[in-house]
């Protein structure tokens, strides 16, 4: 849409001091318009303003409706910055981020991430888990395991989970063990017969048992011992 411009918008631009109109390729002087900035030394011009504050605002030119905008925007930034330092000071002077942070503490040593509460609580998130391999005796075993509670947690048991992936070998229960299987198959072989766990199964397993663990795929299973 075009936009016409007459003498009283020139007048009015002189008496702000300013010496340059800034019009597009769409607009449409009047002859009184163009009598008016000659009579006052004001010139149209089609290219966009210089931003009057280049050490605030980077940018060389700015929309003739809205100048410098971006050092607006950069005061803001500024703003919020100083408004959320003084939040967590206010905070950090309360000791109300002491119960944050302690959750996020010890984690640098652990394979995996756990928040915990002063009365004993633990939660690990099983995703954050990395696991190490389990020597079976054989090399080409893909067998791993992470243990993630044990005395250190106050706890009389030992837990973690473990993944076996398309193996078998051969396991002496040293204390009693109970796994539930999360995915894929387990299989436990003893005196040459074969058991099947599932998803959703648990297997026990009492101290002394000689058996042969595996799996014809990727098992994972989550395990305490005692």
């Amino acid at each position: 849409m075009k936009k016409l411009i007459c003498a009283k918008e020139v007048e009015a631009l002189m008496k702000q001091g300013e010496k340059i109109f800034y019009i597009d390729e769409d607009t449409i002087l009047t002859p009184s318009a163009k009598d008016a900035a000659k009579a006052n030394g004001i010139e149209f011009s089609t290219e966009p303003p210089v931003c009057k504050e280049p050490a605030v605002c980077e940018t060389k030119a700015c929309e003739p409706a809205a100048a410098c905008e971006a050092a607006k925007s950069c005061e803001a930034t500024s703003l919020d910055s100083d408004m959320i330092y003084s939040v967590l000071k206010a905070m950090a002077d309360k000791g109300l981020l002491k119960g944050i942070l302690d959750g996020f503490s010890n984690q640098t040593d652990k394979p995996y991430f756990a928040e915990r509460d002063k009365c004993g609580l633990k939660i690990v998130r099983g995703n954050s888990v990395s696991y190490e391999a389990l020597d079976t005796g054989n090399p080409s075993d893909k067998v791993f395991y992470q243990e993630i509670i044990n005395a250190e947690d106050g706890c009389s048991m030992n837990a973690g989970f473990i993944t076996i992936e398309t193996c078998n070998f051969e396991w002496e229960c040293a204390c009693e063990e109970l796994y539930h299987v999360v995915e894929g198959t387990l299989t436990v072989t003893v005196d040459g017969k074969v058991y099947t766990a599932n998803p959703g199964d648990s297997v026990f397993f009492p101290k002394g048992a000689k058996v042969a663990f595996g799996s014809p795929n990727k098992m994972k299973a989550f395990y305490a011992t005692y």
